[in-house]
């Protein structure tokens, strides 16, 4: 340890094991005896000899249990401050035969351990350094079990300890060990006198792989378990973004298999489960990994929160309340309802006492962007009217309360603090900044992020609130890029004109507008003003474009279609209360498709006929999510992705008939988008922009997937709206990809260690 502070760690160990020459023989200063030699060579003495079990020291074979005498050596000097097999004169230096001798014949100085040492520790001790092996025991679980068991008997006294170059030469031997680190917690909570050195509070950053970049950021892409010893996050390398996880005292984090396309991922109050979003379904997986479980539909998730008594509370749609799950799997049941004036309630958190939860209110002043005019609000489960929550804190989002006292949320790139007593559902005081430059999430759902453990770790990316900026490149069949000359803007969904010379794309910003680039002369112009504007489409002609409305003061979504030379106004085709999403129309102009995202029947594709009446009708409308509903060119096939599989895949239809069935993707796929010829379907899956050639003479013949190229391109939030599109000749697709100055801040994770010490002082809390 530094006089700064800094802890530093030297651990040499047996890194020269695999090339030294043995020196059984040799004489070494009794701190740190180490024993090396080839790993061939059957019966070798090797190790540290101050920490070897006495198999370990006879050349036996060993185990894990060798690793819990380890445990019990270095816990003994940590609390006494000196090794548990060295000489008690001191006298000379100890050779490697003293010390080995000692450990197979001697027993520790047990009237060293300070005379208030508890007796659970005690025995503790003695189960760790028993001689037989088969009495010793038998792994880290057990330990953790016995250190739990010390920290919940009553308190007899302080374990005296002494200054800090004390704790010092405790600390060093042990630095690096989770189980370890588990022992020096449990000290400090005995209330050590006099009392240990403060805290540091500690910056750093996780650097991912090389090939990595952190992934999903239209939702949560990163948290910490409970403990603050495991990192969970959203990652992709050349494939479909999965979720990571890492121990916090390790180099390399590790992929959990079957986590395709994974949204917000978060954990289990244990610890042992990380549940998550995909494919329009609550999965969760162990932290270990195996079987990905399924627990219930989702349609369009905004949050979830793992409560103490295994039921899971989330938000199933961007409108409407919370509902809740068993951690089981089952069938959900709604929780909390709107008030007059909300659209949605998200981002849920439940408190460790498992009455009281907290969550974001979405309200109608801005659907798409609603962290401007969000509020946090809090519940108490026990009171049974889950429509009488509490307004805590107006104009933030992603409320999260800390142990210490203090609800912190999310508000324009900044993380935000006001003391908070969970008792009364009441913040007092001024809210102030205490993490700046934290990126936010895309499209207006409002989530920070970062992730905190409860014993006062955070972790975060940063960007602050314009993270989202997109470059517009065009990619051809070989993969190589050329860029558009347009600006870096926080581009979604972007859409061809039929003759391919202009572009209608959203820019999210403090509002979201169509806006119209023109390829040609290089200029970018708003089309619509009043903000909240989405999910554009143009129509055949190319005279006008359609989107969608959603912030109306009655709740309802709307369809729109506009001149797309920006003269005239905007004419209402039809409305709704779940919205339109991925629009798509016929050549001939006569229907207009989406998908609707219901909470009641999950994603369903409804149609407008365009002439007559205009009256909606559901097109397919099954006990599976359909969405990104795609005409061919012809107008005689519907291409959609469904996850009647179990995931998302894309299949074909015909139309206005909707007979027959085909499937086009076989491993996953959304954002299904016709060639202009009409003989190829393409569609993506992960980072693979991917190919079917089709026939339709003398029926619809769909051939083998095969892929164009592959690249990190910004998805669709969803995985299954086309946010690409393609050239009239099908040689070249628009694409999507973070601005060259976002990249740096999406190939680190931020950490804050004792970041709870640095909360409170910034913010004050009783």
């Amino acid at each position: 340890m530094t006089p700064e502070g800094k802890v530093k760690v030297l651990d040499f160990g047996l890194a020269k094991a695999m090339a030294a020459e043995a020196q059984a023989n040799e004489t070494y200063d009794s701190q740190s005896p180490t024993l090396s030699a080839m790993p061939t060579r059957a019966g070798v003495i090797l190790g540290t000899a101050a920490y070897m079990s006495p198999e370990q020291a006879r050349g036996k074979k060993v185990d894990k249990r060798t690793d819990i005498w380890a445990f019990g050596c270095v816990l003994f000097e940590l609390l006494t401050g000196r090794q548990a097999f060295q000489s008690r004169d001191r006298e000379g230096a100890d050779t490697v035969q003293d010390i080995i001798a000692r450990i197979l014949q001697g027993e520790p100085d047990w009237q060293a351990l300070p005379g208030t040492t508890p007796e659970k520790v005690r025995d503790l001790l003695r189960r760790c350094l028993q001689k037989d092996v088969t009495r010793r025991s038998r792994d880290a679980a057990e330990i953790r079990l016995q250190i739990e068991e010390a920290l919940a008997a009553p308190a007899t006294g302080g374990v005296v300890i002494g200054t800090r170059t004390g704790w010092r030469r405790m600390l060093l031997p042990v630095l690096g060990s989770t189980v370890l680190a588990a022992i020096i917690t449990g000290i400090a909570v005995w209330q050590l006198r006099p009392a240990p050195p403060p805290s540091f509070v500690t910056h750093t950053v996780i650097p991912l792989r090389e090939d990595n970049q952190l992934g999903g950021n239209f939702f949560p892409m990163l948290a910490l378990s409970p403990d603050g010893t495991q990192l969970a996050y959203i990652a992709g390398s050349g494939t479909a973004q999965q979720i990571y996880v890492r121990a916090m005292d390790a180099i390399e984090a590790r992929v959990l298999a079957g986590t395709e396309r994974a949204q917000d991922p978060f954990f289990s109050p244990d610890g042992e489960w990380i549940a998550f979003f995909a494919d329009g379904k609550l999965k969760k997986v162990s932290v270990s990994g195996g079987a990905v479980l399924t627990l219930c539909d989702v349609p369009s998730s905004r949050g979830g929160s793992w409560g103490v008594d295994d039921t899971i509370v989330f938000a199933p749609t961007n409108r409407g309340g919370l509902w809740e799950v068993p951690a089981a799997g089952g069938e959900p049941q709604e929780l909390t309802k709107l008030n007059e004036g909300e659209l949605s309630h998200r981002w849920p958190q439940l408190l460790p006492d498992g009455k009281t939860l907290i969550f974001t209110v979405a309200t109608r002043a801005d659907a798409v962007n609603p962290a401007a005019s969000n509020e946090i609000a809090a519940l108490n489960l026990d009171t049974g009217d889950t429509g009488e929550h509490k307004v805590v804190i107006r104009g933030g989002t992603f409320g999260r309360y800390v142990p210490t006292g203090h609800l912190v949320y999310y508000s324009a790139g900044t993380i935000m603090a006001a003391p908070f007593d969970p008792g009364r559902l009441e913040a007092g005081g001024a809210p102030a900044p205490v993490v700046e430059d934290v990126m936010s999430s895309t499209e207006g759902t409002g989530a920070g992020q970062f992730s905190f453990s409860n014993l006062g770790s955070l972790v975060y990316v940063a960007g602050g609130n314009q993270q989202a900026a997109s470059s517009l490149v065009w990619v051809d069949r070989g993969g190589t890029e050329e860029p558009v000359n347009a600006p870096p803007r926080q581009y979604l969904r972007p859409r061809l004109s039929p003759d391919g010379q202009r572009l209608a794309v959203e820019i999210v910003g403090q509002k979201t507008d169509i806006w119209i680039y023109d390829l040609s002369q290089e200029t970018l112009t708003p089309i619509t003003f009043e903000g909240d504007k989405i999910q554009v489409a143009w129509t055949p002609d190319a005279k006008r474009i359609v989107y969608s409305s959603a912030g109306q003061a009655d709740g309802t979504r709307r369809l729109y279609w506009k001149p797309a030379d920006g003269t005239g106004s905007e004419e209402l085709l039809t409305s709704n209360q779940y919205g339109f999403n991925a629009p798509s129309m016929t050549p001939d102009g006569k229907w207009l498709a989406w998908h609707v995202i219901n909470p009641e029947t999950s994603r369903d594709i409804w149609g407008l006929p365009l002439e007559g009446e205009r009256k909606p009708r559901p097109l397919l409308q099954e006990p599976f999510n359909e969405s990104a509903a795609a005409f061919s060119p012809d107008g005689r096939w519907l291409a959609y992705a469904s996850d009647e599989s179990g995931q998302s895949e894309v299949y074909v239809r015909s139309f206005p008939g909707l007979e027959g069935k085909w499937r086009i993707s076989t491993e996953g796929g959304g954002g299904p988008y016709w060639n202009p010829n009409g003989r190829e379907l393409f569609y993506r899956s992960g980072n693979k922009m991917m190919a079917v050639d089709v026939t339709t003479q003398p029926t619809f013949t769909p051939g083998r997937p095969t892929m164009v190229f592959e690249g990190q391109y910004n998805p669709d939030p969803t995985g299954q709206r086309p946010n690409y599109d393609v050239s009239p000749d099908g040689q070249r697709f628009l694409m999507m990809k973070r601005a060259e100055q976002q990249t740096d801040a999406l190939t680190q994770i931020n950490v804050v260690l004792n970041w709870f010490e640095e909360l409170k002082q910034k913010v004050p809390a009783n």
